[in-house]
């Protein structure tokens, strides 16, 4: 939303963005969004908008905005609604079967239902096959400049939750094989930021002897994770399970050579062997394989990276995403 909002889309459709969720405690949640349902019906009232594009995950995040679409519904305002959830499917199929059919309508009724990509778009089909399916991707800053990294040693980053589903901890076993490979000394420099189980993590780097190579920090605001991504050989995140993470675009869009893993919607962002290397997830030896690769082959590792950074440049850059969702917009609204 951050991103969009800084393109010619913002004003064109004079948007008007309203916020439903804010973390923290479930107190916290639940006063946000009944803050939130009164200014939203208000602006559906008084304003009489074009459309309604609500953004929504699994759990509560889809209860909220089933909320949202109902009520637009109701004031006749078409609505697109766009699935970010990595594991939306797995969140239908468990739900009881009159639930199941909330969902579907919700989707089969909607103007459009907007995906990450293919994957998830084929996913969408197989629960509600009457809906609209339309494949948009997560939109990512492309800088005039590629990451320089650090010259002086191969520099990899790791950006996100610190947990089991990021694979942050799969991560720091293969890391230790590949120090205990040269007996100590430091093949490069691992830094894990972000926020969950930081304090684990760090207890993890000394328990298992690599605190000379492998760093932990906390959450970094978005100008202090930029910087360290401009300064990234390689960028790497091992996840259990991701729709289309905003990590793995930025990696791209600054050249920086990525390894990940073969799930949910990162194999549509990184070409295996083209714009970098796809590893099955927990798996700590593909993942300590893939990395030595990286790391010992200089100009592997820079071809990975520039062709992430062309690939990034021409289908996810903000300026072609934006573009994709005026278009929608405009076939939406009609004449």
């Amino acid at each position: 939303m951050r991103t969009i909002r800084d393109t010619p889309l913002w004003a064109r459709w004079q948007i008007r963005h309203v916020t439903t969720h804010r973390d923290g405690s479930a107190t916290r949640k639940i006063a946000s969004f009944a803050g939130a349902v009164p200014r939203y019906l208000w602006l559906l009232l008084a304003d009489r908008p074009d459309l309604v594009h609500l953004h929504t995950s699994s759990h509560g995040s889809f209860v909220r905005k089933a909320v949202l679409f109902w009520i637009a519904r109701a004031c006749r305002v078409p609505v697109v609604v766009h699935v970010h959830g990595s594991r939306f499917d797995e969140f239908h199929d468990r739900l009881p079967r009159p639930l199941r059919r909330g969902v579907r309508g919700v989707m089969v009724r909607s103007a459009a239902v907007l995906t990450l990509g293919e994957r998830w778009a084929d996913r969408v089909r197989r629960i509600a096959p009457g809906a609209r399916v339309e494949v948009v991707p997560n939109a990512v800053v492309v800088p005039a400049v590629a990451a320089a990294g650090r010259g002086d040693m191969v520099n990899v980053v790791f950006l996100g939750a610190i947990g089991d589903r990021k694979g942050a901890f799969c991560l720091l076993e293969a890391w230790a094989k590949l120090a205990a490979e040269c007996h100590g000394a430091a093949p490069a420099r691992l830094t894990l930021a972000g926020d969950g189980r930081v304090a684990e993590a760090r207890r993890s780097v000394l328990k298992l002897g690599i605190e000379r190579s492998a760093e932990v920090r906390e959450w970094l605001p978005a100008p202090e994770a930029a910087t360290l991504l401009a300064s990234a050989d390689v960028f790497v995140l091992p996840s259990r399970h991701e729709g289309q993470p905003m990590a793995v675009l930025e990696a791209m869009a600054r050249g920086v050579c990525v390894v990940a893993s073969d799930v949910g919607g990162i194999p549509e962002l990184v070409e295996h062997g083209r714009s970098g290397l796809l590893v099955p997830p927990d798996d700590v030896d593909a993942l300590g394989a893939a990395l030595r690769t990286v790391l010992t082959d200089h100009r592997l590792r820079a071809d990975l990276g520039a062709a992430a950074r062309r690939r990034a440049l021409a289908e996810f850059d903000v300026d072609v995403v934006w573009h994709r969702l005026d278009a929608l917009y405009q076939e939406v609204v009609g004449p």
